[in-house]
Formats: C-alpha cells, sequence, structure tokens
C-alpha cells in the first residue's frame, strides 16, 4: 500500500487552519512535511550527511528558500522562462529561517546539513515565509539529525494602533509595522521588522503578543515529534581535546590577553601572528593532516578571554565602558559630481554612502511571488574584502550583502517621501570602507547624511547602533549582561547582535542575530533601551551637527523632476502612435517622459527649461493649446496664403501670409522655409478645432519688434486678402457671362 506512514495534523493559527502533511512527499529526506496554510502549500525537506567531510572545521548548514513561479500562476520572466537565481526577496526569507533555528544545532556538528522550502503554492492573504518556518522546524524536530527545538514563526501587523497576527494583503498595505517573530517556547529567538517609526513600548507588545501565539504552534510540533520523531542520530564531536586545548591556552593565554587589549584591529592581528607561530611550531607534527584543529583552538582561547573581560571586570577590548560609543565622525559631499554622499565612520568602522536620482522608470523591477511589481527606494550594500585586511577578489553580492543593504533600506524606507512629494527614484549605495562592527547600522548614518545632501525632503534623519550580549554559565536565565556599540571581537565571541535603527521618534527596522537559543523579554527591553538612548545621541551630536536636514535644492548634477497630471484618454495622444509623439517630445527637449496608466506625467532631465518644455507640450497635447499662448514650433509645409506650423508633436496651425511678419511679405518662402523654428502665437481655434497662429504678434509680444506702419499696413494687408476674395467671385461671374455668350451663339 502505499504512503503508509502518510500524517496529516491540523491546528489553528492567528484564526486559519494550519495543516502539516509528512509520509506522503520526500520520503527519502531525512525529513519532510508539506505545510498547507490556507490555498498555501510549502514542502520543507530537510537532509543531513552521514558524516562530516574531511577537512571542515565549520557547521556546513545550507537554507534555501525556493520560489517557483508556477505557484502564483505565472511564467517567468527571464529569457530562458524557468526559475534561476534565488531573488532578493528569497535570500532574505532563507535568512530569516536560518538565523531562529542555527544556534540550536550542536556547536560541535560538522555533518552537512541542507534545509530546503519550496514554494508551490500562494495565497496573498497567508504568508507562504511563515508556512516555510514552521515546516522547517516540524521537520527537524521529527528527524533524526541533532536540533534543539521546535521553534515557531508569526507576522505581526499594525493596523490603526491594533495588533494583527499573520496579517491579510489588504491588512499588509495598510499596517505600521512589519515585524517576524520567532520563538522557542521560552525564549525570543529571532526578530526581524521593519516599520514605520513605531514607539519601543508598542514594538515591545508587538513581540510579547508574537511570542504567545508561537508558544501554541510550538507545543502543536512537539506533540508530532512526540508521536513520529526519530532518535537523534550519534556524531563525532569536533570539540578539541580537553588536556591538549588546557596545554595551549596555558601556554599563551597572557600573551593572547596582551595582543587583544587595544582599540586598532590592526595592531591586534599584528601581536597575534607571533603567538599562532609558536603554537603552530609546536604542536603541527602532533596534528598532522588536521592543522585546523589549532585554528579552532586559538579561536576558543580569544573567546575566553574576551567574554572573561566582559562578564568579570566589565572590561571591553577597547577600554571602553560598557554603554560607551565609540568616536563618531559625520561628513557630506565628498564626491563632487554624486548626487548626494555621506561617510560616517564610528570607530573603525566607516561607510561612505551615494545617492543617486533618477526618472521613475529607473525604479527596478520585481519578477517574484508578491504583489509588488517594482521598487521605488533601492538600497544596495557592498563588503569588499580590503574593509577587514583581506586580499579576497570582489565576486559580486552575496547573502549577507543582500541581507545588510535589505535592512538599511528597510531603516530608511519609512522617511523616504511620496512621488507626489519628491518624484524620484532613488539608488543609494553604501561603500564599507572599514569593518569593525556593526557596518549595517553605520550605512543607515552615512545613507540618511547621503539623502539629505542630494536634497531628498526626508521625513526625519535615521540612525542605527547595534546592542551586544554576553551570558554566563547560567545562559539568559542567569547572569547576563549587554553592551552597546558592539565591535568585531564582541560580536564574533559574544552571544548577540542586537541592531535597532530609527528616529527620535520611534523604531524604523530592527534585525537580531543570536548564538543563544533566545532571548527573555526582559534582555530585549534593555537593548531596546540602550539603543533609543545612543541613536538619539547619534542624530543630536554627530549627525545633526553635520548637516541639520534635507538641502533645499538637489545636485546641479541631479536631473530635475516635474510632474503634470492629464485625462488618462489623453494619453495615446501623448503617446502618439508607435510612441512617435512621446518620442519626439523626448528629442526635441532632450528629456525622459514616464506616463503611468492614472494620467501622471513625470518629465526629468538636466535642464530645467528643457523639463518645463516637455510638460509645457504634454499639457498641450493633452488639454489643447491655449489662445494668447505662445509656442516655439517648426514649419511643416509652406502654402501661398501661409505656412503650417507645428507647435507641439502632433499638433499643427496656420499661419497666414498676412501674419508671418512685422513687414508685408509677398512670397511665403521669403520668411521662412521648412523645417524652421519660428515662435507663434494661438490667436483663434474655430469650431473645427483648427488653430490660426500669428508670428507676427508672438514678434511683437516676445521681442519687442515693432511692425512697418504699424496698424495702418495691418489694415491694408487685410483689405487686400478682402479684394482678392472679391476676386475670385467676379471671377466666377465671368465663367457666367461666356455661357451667355455661347447661349447666344
Amino acid at each position: 500500500m502505499f504512503f503508509e506512514n502518510y500524517k496529516v495534523y491540523e491546528t489553528e493559527f492567528a484564526g486559519r487552519k494550519l495543516t502539516l502533511e509528512t509520509g506522503k512527499m520526500a520520503q527519502l529526506a531525512n525529513a519532510a512535511f508539506m505545510v498547507r496554510y490556507g490555498d498555501t502549500a510549502v514542502l520543507c525537506t530537510v537532509t543531513a550527511s552521514e558524516k562530516p567531510r574531511e577537512g571542515v572545521d565549520y557547521f556546513p548548514l545550507g537554507v534555501d528558500y525556493e520560489e517557483k513561479m508556477y505557484s502564483v500562476g505565472r511564467i517567468p520572466g527571464s529569457f530562458l522562462r524557468r526559475e534561476g537565481k534565488a531573488s532578493e526577496h528569497a535570500t532574505l526569507t532563507a535568512r530569516c529561517i536560518d538565523r531562529p533555528i542555527r544556534p540550536l544545532f550542536p556547536k560541535d556538528l560538522r555533518n552537512d546539513c541542507s534545509v530546503v522550502a519550496t514554494v508551490m503554492s500562494v495565497d496573498p492573504d497567508c504568508s507562504p515565509e511563515i508556512a516555510a518556518a514552521i515546516g522547517v522546524s516540524a521537520a527537524l524536530a521529527v528527524s533524526d539529525i541533532p536540533w534543539d527545538g521546535p521553534i515557531s514563526s508569526v507576522n505581526v501587523g499594525l493596523v490603526d494602533g491594533e495588533i494583527i497576527l499573520n496579517p491579510t494583503l489588504e491588512q499588509r498595505e495598510k499596517s505600521d509595522l512589519q515585524l517576524t517573530v520567532s520563538s522557542t517556547e521560552d525564549l525570543i529567538a529571532m526578530i526581524e521588522a521593519g516599520a514605520n517609526e513605531v514607539d519601543d513600548d508598542t514594538m515591545l507588545e508587538c513581540i510579547e503578543k508574537a511570542h504567545e501565539e508561537n508558544k501554541k504552534i510550538v507545543r502543536f510540533i512537539k506533540g508530532i515529534q512526540e508521536e513520529i520523531g526519530l532518535p537523534k542520530f550519534d556524531y563525532e564531536s569536533s570539540d578539541p581535546d580537553p588536556e591538549i586545548f588546557a596545554e595551549i591556552e596555558n601556554l599563551v593565554r597572557a600573551d593572547v590577553e596582551k595582543a587583544l587589549d587595544t582599540d586598532d584591529k590592526k595592531v591586534r592581528d599584528a601581536r597575534l601572528v607571533p603567538i599562532y607561530d609558536l603554537v603552530h611550531e609546536k604542536y603541527d607534527e602532533k596534528f598532522e593532516g588536521n592543522e585546523g584543529e589549532i585554528e579552532a583552538i586559538m579561536y576558543l582561547i580569544q573567546k575566553h578571554v574576551v567574554r572573561d573581560w566582559l562578564k568579570n571586570e566589565h572590561k571591553r577590548v577597547d577600554g571602553r565602558g560598557i554603554d560607551e560609543i565609540r568616536p563618531l565622525n559625520a561628513e557630506i559631499d565628498l564626491l563632487p559630481r554624486v548626487h548626494g554622499s555621506g561617510m560616517f565612520t564610528r570607530g573603525q568602522t566607516q561607510v561612505l554612502s551615494c545617492a543617486t536620482l533618477a526618472p521613475l522608470s529607473d525604479a527596478q523591477k520585481i519578477d517574484g511571488l508578491g504583489e509588488q511589481t517594482e521598487k521605488r527606494y533601492i538600497h544596495h550594500y557592498n563588503f569588499p574584502s580590503f574593509s577587514v585586511g583581506d586580499t579576497r577578489p570582489s565576486r559580486g553580492p552575496g547573502r549577507r550583502e543582500i541581507g545588510h543593504g535589505a535592512l538599511a533600506e528597510k531603516a530608511l524606507l519609512p522617511v523616504i517621501p511620496s512621488v507626489d512629494e519628491f518624484p524620484y527614484a532613488i539608488r543609494v549605495v553604501s561603500e564599507v570602507l572599514s569593518s569593525n562592527g556593526s557596518t549595517s547600522q553605520a550605512s543607515v548614518c552615512g545613507s540618511t547624511l547621503a539623502l539629505e545632501a542630494a536634497g531628498v525632503p526626508i521625513k526625519a534623519p535615521v540612525a542605527g547602533i547595534s546592542c551586544g550580549l554576553i551570558t554566563g554559565d547560567q545562559g539568559v536565565y542567569g547572569d547576563w549582561m549587554t553592551m552597546v556599540d558592539i565591535q568585531g571581537l564582541e560580536d564574533f565571541y559574544g552571544d548577540m547582535d542586537f541592531k535597532v535603527a530609527g528616529t527620535h521618534k520611534g523604531i524604523t527596522a530592527i534585525q537580531m542575530d543570536l548564538k543563544v537559543h533566545g532571548l527573555t523579554m526582559d534582555i530585549v527591553k534593555e537593548a531596546f533601551a540602550k539603543t533609543h538612548k545612543a541613536r538619539d545621541y547619534i542624530l543630536d551630536e554627530v549627525m545633526g551637527k553635520c548637516i541639520a536636514g534635507p538641502r533645499e535644492e538637489i545636485s546641479k548634477y541631479a536631473p530635475k523632476m516635474l510632474h503634470t497630471k492629464i485625462d488618462p484618454e489623453k494619453i495615446g495622444d501623448v503617446i502618439g502612435k508607435q510612441g512617435k509623439v512621446i518620442q519626439k517630445i523626448c528629442a526635441e527637449c532632450d528629456c525622459k517622459v514616464d506616463v503611468n496608466d492614472e494620467g501622471e506625467v513625470f518629465v526629468s532631465a538636466l535642464d530645467l527649461d528643457n523639463a518645463n518644455r516637455a510638460i509645457f507640450m504634454v499639457e498641450t497635447i493633452a488639454n489643447g493649446p491655449e489662445i494668447g499662448a505662445i509656442y516655439k514650433g517648426v514649419v511643416t509645409r509652406l502654402m501661398s496664403f501661409g505656412a503650417f506650423v507645428e507647435i507641439v508633436p502632433g499638433q499643427e496651425g496656420l499661419v497666414h501670409i498676412s501674419r508671418l511678419d512685422i513687414r508685408h511679405v509677398d512670397r511665403v518662402e521669403d520668411v521662412v522655409n521648412v523645417g524652421d523654428e519660428v515662435i507663434v502665437k494661438v490667436i483663434e481655434i474655430d469650431d473645427q478645432n483648427r488653430i490660426n497662429l500669428s508670428r507676427r504678434d508672438a514678434l511683437i509680444e516676445v521681442e519687442g519688434a515693432v511692425p512697418e506702419n504699424d496698424l495702418e499696413e495691418e489694415e491694408r494687408q487685410r483689405r487686400e486678402a478682402r479684394g482678392n476674395r472679391g476676386g475670385n467671385r467676379r471671377g466666377g461671374g465671368y465663367g457666367r457671362g461666356n455661357r451667355r455668350g455661347r447661349r447666344d451663339d
């Protein structure tokens, strides 16, 4: 019989049915669950190797979140029409799954472990990201892979002040908060948030409510684990031999303490070199074929030193106080041709951010599973190897770079002005020049400076800072301490990197990385309080003194952007057949014109006069020319009685020969030729929408020209014109006379 071990488990999660199925699909994995939440379906699998690969000195955990376009009924937009490299959203989701599960694996495990969540069906109201996180937790819990879970994850929204768990698509669009909380039954394991300046107390309330809901799902998974969970397999520990470790520690501990006791990373690294050489000289023979174990032992010795200083002496590596921030500096306008630049330095962490303003058509197009199809504000983060003194070649952004760029983007997005206020696409690139702790938060500060220098009218400046944690033997339930503005060693050897960005008013972004199983709410509250105080100091004492607010004007090298709105039914007239009209406007005005389905028109040009001229053309095409308005047009045709002039692409009018110049004109060709640019004034639009123009009136009004014989000359020309018309009529009479003559004959 097929699927003898098929099991289905159901529960309610945030008011909707959650179903976990196992035993039918992917039966060769260590464990697999199909998670159904509404019409969302995600297949979650976990596998592990039987033994470690030779020479691996870390835990090789891979977490992949795979988006399948069939899940939303779409064909991929790529040339090959198939899924390729993971999208930015998929990478960020994988990181959100990775961060809470990683600390729950044994620290000495070295077997390869692969976690894959494949999104197969998407209900927009039921988050596939949350379904994936729960499915991965359930699969790890029932598998034979050593893991100290389970956990659960939940999304939290804030709509009109009301806290909503796992909000629907409509609620997410209105929400002031996008918060994801992962937790075990007792501890907060991961926080990821983007918020519209939410205050600390409200954020804490949201986290607590999320934790309560997660507890229910954790107990649900534990019930499944008790029923079908497999015994965890035994593995060979990678911990060093205690006797050898103690021997090496006794040999070099004092030297390591002296080496680490400095605030200069380069000095510290230089001091450690002879210590490593000494250990390798004495122990390479003993560890022949496994020299990587010496590196692991040296890492642990440094970790013990740093943690002992912090826990027992409240001493930091660089001599700072526990809540003291490193020396700070802020600068702007470092790059003259860049639309806006700002550099933020905190100790040996330094980030240069550059802002670029562009037409809205340059917004990033997104081909993913979500409803968002484009992104107007883009933030990229680069972490070159020279920033940490390495020689690694650049190979494009990795998961870390994508994650840190997205965090800075979340932090700044709530203060970016709307399209109506500032009709630009905006890209900020943060270049890490030097790294010694929390470059992501330095990029938030540097990017605020760059945006203000570029003249982007942000609603408020944003700053970010990190908070660290050291726990004792009792873990988070015993003796623990937090410290603000952690540097590299405190991040490597500590237990937490709690990053919080925000304005004076409230939080805009949170990202929490842990090396312990989770945090109590007391630790979260203290981290909030310390980061809030620190960011207020940075905003007032450093960034605010560098630039008081956004500049009144944008850079002269940035495109000038103008906006107008036309009747949507006139969009076709503005674009023209095969785009010829809009292309002609762009060519004549050296600009870029974007029109959306609502009739909003955005014009960008380096020269403001060109942009104004393009707007004038668009409005004329959409609304018709205005009587009395002056236009600069091009002569398209010559007739004996006048010249036709195209005043805007697709619209032309007649300049009668009597209105062609300030003097009497015998022949049209004496004044203008086809292709000439002339200024004309609209003097009449008849009931058939024919446009009558006057070059003579335009010259008088714009250039102050004085006509020959003034009004007398004009009147004479009118009489001549009337006489010509009479002659034509007489000619008609002459024809009739001929007919009479013929009859007489």
